[in-house]
């Protein structure tokens, strides 16, 4: 099957526009006699002159005029696929987005975020599902669009965008005698038990090797997989919790906790998005990671 000459449009396009073998030319940054020669296939292959002389200008025949809405539109379609420059249209979109996400960020943001996102985009929708051992597969098979929290290693092909750096506060309920301490020492800290967050279980961190380095240990009896199961159980209990500042402050309206300054310096937590090559020129996808970004930034 033999593929027909699409630069034959381009021809089609110039002469409609110029009037002229010379004008097209031009426009097309080719030699007059080059020009001539593409005209002549292009009413070989459509079997028509499409352009006749009138006075000093060609004019478009019948079937030209009929067929310029389409080469138009054509032209216009591949602009649009080669150059990736489509009129976003937010108000039409219909898409659903999957963000896996640490269930601090969730409690402190979803609600934030999908309003955001409903005022520009009525008919998107947005999916959160709780993180787990997070590989790259999830968001290269498209199923999870972005993933968000705590930088960690997802592969060299993922793309990432710092959203922000928060340090970890000690948390317990008002009630505790913790709360009561205007500074609460390495001692203090030691003298009650701890509940630690880790998704794969662990109950230990960094919090432990800084201890350790002043020949302390605490106790952790409990390990939940989230911030937000942290805080809950921090606000009923005598436990203590080692929590991100803002998930903290976002929920202090909502439970009764009081925060302390860490004893010993802990390493910040670096949150961000990340998400897969084959996304990242999508407009939408593109729209949607600027709006986690400035939601969270506020």
């Amino acid at each position: 099957m033999n593929f027909p000459d699409l630069n034959l449009l381009l021809t089609f396009d110039a002469m409609l526009r110029e009037g002229s073998v010379t004008g097209a030319a031009e426009r097309m940054n080719l030699s007059i006699p080059a020009m001539s020669r593409r005209l002549a296939n292009l009413r070989e292959t459509m079997g028509d002159p499409l352009f006749v002389l009138a006075g000093r200008r060609l004019v478009p025949t019948p079937l030209a005029l009929e067929l310029a809405p389409q080469v138009h539109d054509l032209l216009e379609d591949a602009r649009n696929v080669l150059g990736n420059k489509q009129q976003l249209n937010l108000g039409t979109i219909k898409r659903v987005f999957t963000l896996r996400a640490e269930d601090g960020f969730t409690g402190a943001w979803a609600l934030r975020l999908s309003q955001r996102v409903a005022e520009q985009a009525p008919h998107v929708t947005l999916r959160f599902m709780s993180q787990g051992n997070e590989d790259v597969a999830a968001l290269r098979d498209g199923l999870s669009d972005l993933d968000i929290g705590i930088a960690g290693p997802l592969g060299p092909e993922v793309y990432k965008q710092r959203l922000y750096i928060d340090s970890f506060v000690g948390v317990v309920n008002n009630q505790h005698p913790l709360a009561r301490l205007a500074h609460v020492s390495a001692q203090d800290l030691v003298s009650y038990p701890h509940l630690s967050v880790s998704r794969r279980g662990r109950t230990r961190g960094p919090l432990d090797l800084e201890l350790e380095k002043i020949g302390l240990q605490r106790k952790v009896p409990l390990v939940v997989p989230g911030f937000q199961a942290a805080m809950q159980l921090a606000s009923t209990s005598e436990l203590v919790a080692v929590i991100p500042r803002r998930f903290v402050e976002w929920s202090l309206p909502l439970l009764p906790l009081s925060i302390f300054t860490l004893p010993v310096v802990t390493p910040s937590g670096e949150f961000s998005q990340a998400w897969h090559p084959r996304v990242n020129n999508d407009q939408v996808h593109r729209w949607l990671r600027q709006q986690v970004q400035e939601c969270s930034s506020s």
